[in-house]
């Protein structure tokens, strides 16, 4: 497509979002008037935006981590997250801790659950990608396509299945398909108010402090491990050319596999945090936040490790203000339509490069 042709499209984009834009909440001059009344509403929304981009962010890093190194849409990814979130919750439930709990019991039962969330989930990647994957390696890429989706649909039922089994984990509620109350063990303490003392009209809770400073630490620990590392490195060097990284004696298959390990432990650990910040898990979450993941590695530049994380934050961002000032229904609908205003101009993403340099 070249410059005339985008310039065009781009034009007939506008134009339509003009016309049909206020169906979807788009009311410019509303919305100016809102952000103009009340300006504290429009950074609280960015507040929330960064805490739950981040939580996006680290779920899309297990997608671009998988396709940077075998160039495969692990679709099974976002439903390996939503076990995680099961699985941190069962273990909650075992320590049998709750809003009134110690401050040591919960510390306690949350760093197991981070640790047993975290291994259960990046273990189940690894036995996926053994089982599910690497038979295919050497087929086409629709037929490794195919079997992500068959795998997503198994976790999917592997999690309805899970939260029926409340004979033996109680706190999974009615029946499978009902959402399950995480407990609130963090509370959201307002660190300006109820810490320091100081009147701001923006509310900072210790929930949105947890998220945004564990999520940091993982991206940037994850960054630093692929850049700096002997293993990181063997992972660049099977990203860049698999059959050479062969020739110099790595061993692809174990890179690979430790790559899902990688992409698996983020998912488990994304689990968690949106278990603690938002309170609820059901069976079918994976989906959602595996779409919106997918997009923002695909936002950011589908491979690129650093893309996918802005790409997490630009995707919250724009999910928090659409809920706030344009309409809910049409969230995932205005996620979209940036996604693909971005892909016209930069086809390979906001940070998006050549093959060569995606991990």
């Amino acid at each position: 497509m070249n410059r005339v042709q985008r310039i065009v499209l781009v034009a007939c984009g506008i134009y339509l979002l003009l016309f049909f834009g206020p169906i979807a909440g788009f009311d410019i001059s509303r919305i100016v008037r809102e952000i103009a009344a009340k300006p504290e509403l429009l950074l609280q929304q960015l507040l929330i935006g960064l805490a739950n981009g981040a939580i996006v962010a680290i779920i899309a890093l297990g997608y671009t981590l998988v396709y940077g190194i075998v160039e495969l849409v692990n679709f099974a990814h976002g439903d390996a997250y939503m076990l995680g979130t099961f699985m941190a919750l069962t273990i909650v439930g075992q320590f049998g801790v709750h809003a009134k709990s110690s401050l040591g019991a919960k510390t306690i039962a949350i760093l197991v659950a981070f640790v047993g969330a975290t291994v259960f989930i990046a273990l189940l990647n690894v036995s996926i990608e053994r089982i599910a994957y690497r038979p295919l390696r050497n087929s086409s890429r629709l037929a490794a396509l195919i079997s992500a989706i068959g795998v997503s649909f198994i976790l999917q039922n592997v999690g309805l299945f899970w939260g029926g089994l409340r004979a033996f984990f109680p706190i999974m509620g009615v029946n499978g398909a009902a959402p399950k109350a995480f407990p609130d063990l963090i509370g959201r303490v307002d660190l300006f108010k109820d810490i320091l003392h100081v009147s701001v009209p923006i509310v900072f809770t210790t929930k949105d402090l947890l998220v945004i400073v564990v999520a940091g630490g993982l991206m940037i620990g994850l960054r630093l491990f692929v850049q700096y590392t002997k293993l990181g490195k063997a992972m660049r060097a099977t990203s860049e050319n698999r059959d050479a990284a062969k020739i110099m004696g790595i061993d692809v298959d174990r890179v690979i596999a430790f790559t899902f390990l990688l992409g698996g432990g983020l998912a488990g650990a994304a689990g968690l945090l949106v278990g603690l910040y938002n309170g609820t898990a059901v069976f079918t979450m994976g989906f959602t936040a595996g779409l919106r993941a997918f997009t923002s590695a695909v936002l950011g530049g589908i491979g690129n490790i650093t893309g996918a994380m802005l790409g997490g934050l630009l995707i919250g961002v724009l999910a928090a203000f659409s809920d706030q000032y344009f309409s809910s229904r049409w969230t995932n609908a205005w996620v979209f339509a940036i996604l693909v205003l971005v892909l016209v101009f930069r086809p390979t993403g906001l940070l998006g490069e050549s093959t060569g340099q995606k991990a």
